[in-house]
Parts: C-alpha cells; sequence; structure tokens
C-alpha cells in the first residue's frame, strides 16, 4: 500500500509547480489541461475559460511523487489546513536555502533553528497555503540545546 499527496490549488497549479521546480529541483513528469480531456467532461464541471488549467500533474521531489491539479468545479476553495510537507535537508545551508525559497512570499510559522530534535527545524505556509516543514534529520540534539 501506497499513500501520496494530491494537492488542489484554484487556478494557480501550474504557477505552483514551476515555484517547486525552480525552488525545490521538482521534476514535472505529466501535466494534463482540462482541455487535453480524451474524453467529455461532465456539464459544469470545468466553469467556462477555465480549461487551461491543470486537470491532473505529477511532479518529483527528491524521492517523492506529488499530484495536483487545479480544483474543479469553479466554487471549490481549496484549504490547506491540519497537514504539512515535511522537507529533509542534508545540511543546515541546505535548510536555509529551501526555507528562505519557499517563504517567499508565504508566511513564516517558526524561523529556522535548533531544537531538541534538530540541529535546524522550521516551519512555514509557502504563497500557495501548503505548509512546509524543513528539516536537517540525523543529529541528536541534548534537551538544552533549544534555547
Amino acid at each position: 500500500m501506497q499513500v501520496q499527496t494530491y494537492l488542489f490549488f484554484d487556478g494557480t497549479c501550474e504557477e505552483a509547480v514551476n515555484f517547486y521546480r525552480d525552488a525545490l529541483g521538482a521534476e514535472v513528469q505529466a501535466i494534463m489541461r482540462y482541455s487535453d480531456s480524451p474524453e467529455p467532461l461532465p456539464p459544469g464541471m470545468v466553469p467556462e475559460g477555465k480549461e487551461h488549467q491543470v486537470m491532473h500533474t505529477a511532479f518529483r521531489i527528491g524521492e517523492t511523487t506529488v499530484m495536483a491539479s487545479d480544483a474543479p468545479c469553479g466554487d471549490a476553495q481549496p484549504q490547506f489546513g491540519g497537514f504539512s510537507l515535511s522537507l529533509d535537508a542534508a545540511d543546515e545551508a541546505e535548510a536555509r536555502r529551501l526555507f528562505e525559497t519557499l517563504a517567499e512570499g508565504g508566511t513564516v510559522s517558526m524561523p529556522l533553528d535548533r531544537t531538541f530534535f534538530s540541529p535546524c527545524f522550521g516551519m512555514l505556509t509557502d504563497r500557495f497555503g501548503i505548509g512546509w516543514m524543513v528539516i536537517v534529520p540525523g543529529e541528536d540534539c541534548p534537551e538544552d540545546a533549544a534555547g
């Protein structure tokens, strides 16, 4: 069994994928627009003028495949709450680069810092509303290191 992440954007899917390609080195594996559907879509599924939006895309970030699309049905407002994507960095320099890039136009909820569980950990929400945790794993930190 495998669980994969599927993100729904509100008309910004292609922009987000391009951002993740530049920021994280994401590799686009597939992209299909609503107008490319090999079968007719149900009436009203895609509002007029939005046929060019992304019906499905798959992209890899490191060893992970993430799938996404622009939310169909026009009035659907994607809300990315209750989860974050966790991104392992090789070292503090890479963590800072990734964190700063993802934070551009977004909101930092916990700046990168040393914690009891990581030499470098931080949390943010990117400009597309996706929550990220950036962590340098694998190093045991003494309990008093977070201060």
